[in-house]
């Protein structure tokens, strides 16, 4: 897989519930900040996907 090809997930709070969306790149490490629907938002958790048998890294959120 080459760096293109990396992706993850971010697990995004809204008012209507949360909301698993794909980014590209590597996850972002605990304490970045973010920009998200033109807000920032920091990196509180990196994880598994909560999908089955999905190996991509989920990245959690927190508004700042």
């Amino acid at each position: 897989m080459t760096n293109g090809d990396r992706k993850h997930l971010l697990f995004v709070w809204k008012p209507s519930g949360y909301e698993l969306r794909e980014a590209d790149g590597d996850a972002p490490p605990v304490g970045t900040l973010v920009e998200v629907d033109d807000r920032q938002e920091q990196v509180v958790k990196v994880g598994q996907s909560p999908l089955p048998n999905d190996p991509r890294p989920c990245v959690y959120l927190q508004a700042v």
